[in-house]
């Protein structure tokens, strides 16, 4: 249990952030123009094609602990306090299991640490961090959602990496670990966000289908 509360979802502390003074108010994110094709993603919602914004990577890889050890409970822990998180962790375990939340924990570290190695790997630099606090929370948080208020996780992930290394993670997940630890990540993670943002009263952000 103490290893679930300890990933709860970055997403969602991001929504925690956001929310815990009222109502969300979304700045301008410093992102490149969206080039969103009719294309779904691999487990639903919007594709994202343009450049990523890596100065929101390098914000959260920093939040996290840097490149060479990054965390999610340390990203967490600089991101939103234990014990507002309690209540939807102890959902999310009753909803999936145990075994799914705690798959769910190794393949969220997976993927970033994958992500940053096949980034590097292409010769990718990331600048140096630039957000923090409530403006990388909303950031995140915007990313996520599609034009009808959505959050979908893929897209989200697109916005930060790009679309070409969201899907080179995801595969590589798949061979790692399996579709089924894959599908989990993705469906967990869009549930999180929105039973948290639901939780501070913000009823506007919509479940995914696939959850």
């Amino acid at each position: 249990m103490k290893q679930a509360f300890q990933a709860i979802l970055i997403a969602a502390a991001v929504v925690l952030m956001v929310m815990s003074a009222g109502a969300p108010s979304f700045s301008a994110p410093k992102m490149q123009p969206m080039a969103d094709k009719m294309d779904m993603s691999r487990y639903g919602g919007p594709v994202y094609t343009g450049a990523p914004a890596l100065n929101v990577t390098a914000s959260l890889v920093e939040a996290g602990g840097g490149a060479d050890n990054f965390s999610i409970a340390t990203a967490l822990t600089n991101m939103v306090g234990a014990d507002t998180v309690n209540a939807e962790v102890a959902k999310l375990t009753k909803q999936y299991g145990k075994d799914k939340v705690d798959s769910w924990i190794t393949v969220f570290n997976f993927a970033v640490n994958d992500a940053l190695a096949i980034a590097t790997k292409a010769g990718v630099t990331l600048p140096k961090s630039d957000l923090s606090g409530k403006d990388l929370a909303a950031t995140l948080v915007k990313a996520g959602l599609d034009k009808h208020g959505t959050f979908y996780t893929e897209y989200m992930l697109d916005k930060a990496v790009s679309h070409k290394i969201h899907d080179q993670v995801m595969d590589d997940i798949d061979a790692k670990y399996g579709s089924v630890a894959d599908s989990d990540y993705h469906a967990i993670s869009n549930q999180a966000m929105v039973d948290l943002a639901h939780a501070l009263g913000y009823t506007k952000v919509k479940l995914a289908d696939f959850h």
